[in-house]
Order: structure tokens, then sequence, then C-alpha cells
């Protein structure tokens, strides 16, 4: 009986670890951000206004959900329309950014596997427009790029099958896409599973040395057109995912929503 039991409790640990390993799989390249301990805490820089901070503080929560880290929002430290990054933390900004054919975009910095930076963009000029202009399209869009700077890539890129339950999920009808599933937390713990022997956060009360502060701030701009984000990874029409190499192991990373016509 002691042996049944065994290897009973044997076959349910395997099948939960192997379960968990093929539905959190949606990490991009193993990029996170550097910190000594779990759970550790992401500031969002609020750059919004107002008809958007719902949608920020709705995302903020959902993320800080995860058993190894918090979003905690900010003051904003940039202009909106240039939205500047910040080394440290992710700045959230919403401006009218024009006909550019992007609806949404997260832009990471990363050094080596570490990301330094990050920003999160949402485009007025569709979002002020059917079919945008929804709760839903806010959350799915707010969500999913938040996602990006934690470390994660999409679950599904199938813009037409049916929706999964998270906002890592691309679609034609969000309803049921505006947050976090199961599967996205598990991938977190996975990402940040190890610690770091460094911190590429930023604290709520103090700025990052200086030295520390120039070495993150790679290639300051505003990044914004297809002409600044370097080489195309992936496009399918709906998202696309572009590389941009700085050298020695610095790159910036733009994830893009794409606007339907």
């Amino acid at each position: 009986m002691r042996l049944l039991l065994l290897v009973i409790l044997s076959a349910v640990l395997f099948l939960t670890t192997f379960a968990k390993g093929v539905a959190a799989n949606h990490s991009w390249g193993g990029y996170h951000w550097a910190r000594t301990g779990n759970p550790f805490t992401l500031n969002l820089g609020d750059n919004l206004s107002s008809t958007w901070d719902p949608h920020l503080a709705s995302t903020s929560s959902d993320w800080s959900i995860s058993s190894v880290l918090d979003t905690n929002i900010v003051p904003g430290l940039t202009k909106p329309r240039n939205c500047r990054a910040t080394s440290g933390r992710v700045e959230v900004c919403n401006s009218k950014y024009g006909n550019n054919g992007w609806l949404g975009l997260a832009q990471i910095w990363v050094s080596g596997v570490h990301i330094s930076k990050g920003v999160t963009k949402v485009n007025d000029t569709y979002f002020n427009n059917a079919p945008y202009n929804t709760t839903a399209w806010k959350n799915l869009v707010m969500c999913q790029e938040v996602g990006h700077t934690l470390g994660l890539d999409h679950q599904d890129e199938n813009f037409s099958n049916s929706n999964m339950g998270t906002c890592m999920d691309y679609t034609s009808s969000p309803e049921s896409n505006q947050h976090p599933n199961a599967h996205d937390y598990e991938e977190l713990e996975i990402i940040y599973a190890h610690l770091d022997t460094s911190s590429t956060l930023q604290s709520s009360t103090q700025k990052l040395p200086f030295g520390l502060s120039v070495s993150l701030g790679i290639l300051e701009g505003d990044f914004e057109n297809r002409s600044d984000w370097g080489r195309e990874l992936r496009n399918n029409g709906h998202i696309a995912l572009y590389e941009r190499d700085f050298g020695n192991g610095n790159k910036l990373f733009t994830f893009v929503i794409l606007a339907q016509k």
C-alpha cells in the first residue's frame, strides 16, 4: 500500500510539473529584470491622461497577482508625446501618435539578458475611434504591452482562432482577453526562478547611482517610427517584433500591435 501511494504521488508530481512546463512557454529569449530577491517591485511611470488611468490601474493590479513580482504606479518622468525611457522602470504613455499603423507598442532595452528600462505607448489616433474606443480593447492592449516589459511573449499569434482567455493572446474580439491567465503567472515564475547578484530596478524613493544610470542609458531617443526599430524578427500583419542592435550586447526590442484597416 505504501509503495502504491508513493507511485501515485510521484505520478501526480510528474504530471503537474510536465503540464506546467508545457503550458508556460511564452518567455521571449529569457530576458528579465535583474534583481536580488523575489517578489520584486517594478515601477510603472504614469504619463497618461485620466481616461487611461483606470486601464493602467487594472493592468498593474492584474500583474501584481504574480507570486514573483509587484507593479507600482508612480508619477511619470517624461512627456507623453516623446515618452522617453527611464532607467530601472517602465514609462507608460498615451498620445495622438498619428496614423502610423500601430495601435500600441512596448519597447524594452536590454543589456545581455537583463532588461534595463522600458516604455509602453498607446496611440489615441486609433483609440479615439471605433472599433478601438472600448474598455475591452484598451485593457487588452495595456495589459499585453506591460506584460512584454516583464519578459513575456505572446501565448498565441493566430488572429482568427478562439480566445485563450489572456491578454497575451491577440484577437479581433478582446472581451475575454483583457487580463492575464494562470499560464502567464506560471511563465513569470519560470522566468524569475533564479536570483541575480545585482539589480536593474529603480526604487520608488531613490534614483539609480549616476554611473549605473549612465551605463543603462543606452542611446536615448523617442524610437517612435518603424525606421528606428531595426530589423524585423516577425510580422503576421497583426502583431510584429523588431530588434535594434546597439552592439556589446545592448539591444532595443519593439513589440507592436498593428491597427487593422
